[in-house]
């Protein structure tokens, strides 16, 4: 398993929202290029990009970051998420130079969408599933659908996604430690790559989700913005724990 940065982009700069919440909101640094080139520099490889002003909004508002975001990481891959909810923003947050998309609201929404972004972008495409409880959220988290996360994952493995990034949305930004249980059952029900986000808050959290079989990697955001967790020793731990199964693309 691989654990992969996260850089949430807000109004420009480097931000970590509490559960989602945008009133609960802490600015960690002004200028996310610095940001992702210490993430390079550590040995990061890959980078997990949110333009949450598009998840808000319902399209990308951070596309030029998002270039610079990219150019600086290269070689390193990127995986780009928000407001990705018509082919257009999806061939856009790809022309950047991102090597994956992640789509969540339309791919949760529409069959037709998901089905089409897949085949025009074999491997190319992540299906974010946002859970609140059993039920998917969408809409930056603000709405519920009511297909299942089961459900929701079963679809996007059968249209040909690349992954699933599961996210339990009461665990995320709040160090309290990732969803285990619901992550292991989704990955043992699609078999497919899964990245697990949501509530990573320490080592030992990378260890348990790096010892469930099709957990490939590991989003982490707010922990190692406070320290709580080392770059460089998070990798060790998490690609020493146990089988992950093994990534695409």
């Amino acid at each position: 398993m691989i654990v992969i940065p996260a850089i949430d982009l807000r109004g420009g700069r480097c931000v970590r929202l509490h559960q989602g919440r945008s009133d609960r909101e802490t600015v960690f640094f002004d200028d996310p290029v610095a940001v992702a080139l210490r993430w390079r520099e550590l040995g990061a490889e890959r980078l997990h990009v949110v333009d949450l002003d598009g998840a808000f909004a319902g399209e990308p508002r951070q596309t030029a970051l998002v270039r610079k975001i990219v150019a600086t990481m290269a070689p390193v891959p990127v995986e780009v998420g928000g407001g990705l909810r018509d082919p257009r923003a999806v061939e856009g947050a790809l022309e950047t130079g991102a090597r994956w998309v992640v789509v969540g609201t339309r791919a949760a929404l529409d069959r037709a969408f998901l089905a089409d972004v897949c085949r025009r972008y074999a491997d190319r495409v992540i299906v974010a599933v946002d859970a609140k409880g059993r039920q998917v959220a969408i809409k930056g988290w603000t709405e519920t659908v009511s297909d299942t996360v089961m459900e929701i994952g079963t679809r996007a493995r059968d249209l040909g996604a690349a992954a699933l990034l599961y996210t339990d949305v009461s665990r995320d930004g709040t160090e309290s430690g990732p969803n285990v249980e619901d992550t292991a059952a989704l990955a043992r029900e699609v078999a497919m790559p899964v990245l697990a986000s949501g509530g990573v808050g320490r080592v030992e959290d990378l260890a348990r989700l790096a010892a469930i079989a099709g957990v490939v990697g590991a989003v982490v955001g707010r922990a190692l913005y406070t320290g709580a967790i080392d770059l460089r020793r998070g990798m060790e731990v998490a690609a020493g724990a146990g089988p992950a199964g093994s990534a695409r693309g």
